[in-house]
């Protein structure tokens, strides 16, 4: 036995190791860091400002957005209105009472955004919400 020691063999010391646990701890961690910041998709546009605002992000909200081009994007995918009104009818025939948040940058035409929010009255949507920035 005096020549085990001698040669760098070791007895373990009684204790739990936590390297493991800490981790699956900080991937578990990475991953809801990750996964925080995906709330609705949508391109980045500049959004007119409100004095108050009421936040609508649901897990199902479907985003319109509207460029200072005038492109329309559901869930940031460029559409036309004929492909816009179809794909919205299939998501009502799934899920008949899901949101949507329209949002115009501040500079696009004001008729583009009456022509969506009229196919959205046409669809019968209920829960439509305009996106807007606040003030600075």
């Amino acid at each position: 036995m005096a020549t085990a020691a001698k040669f760098g063999v070791k007895r373990r010391t009684g204790g739990i190791n936590i390297t493991p646990f800490v981790d699956v701890l900080l991937v578990v961690l990475v991953i809801f860091i990750l996964t925080s910041n995906a709330s609705i998709p949508g391109i980045k546009v500049e959004l007119p400002k409100a004095s108050s605002s009421t936040p609508l992000e649901k897990p199902k909200t479907k985003a319109i957005t509207i460029d200072h081009g005038g492109q329309i994007f559901l869930d940031a995918y460029p559409v036309t209105i004929a492909e816009l009104e179809e794909r919205l009818r299939t998501e009502k025939a799934t899920n008949p009472d899901f949101p949507v948040i329209v949002r115009g940058e501040s500079s696009v035409q004001y008729a583009k955004v009456v022509e969506v929010l009229d196919l959205l009255r046409r669809i019968e949507l209920n829960q439509v919400g305009l996106v807007t920035g606040k003030p600075a």
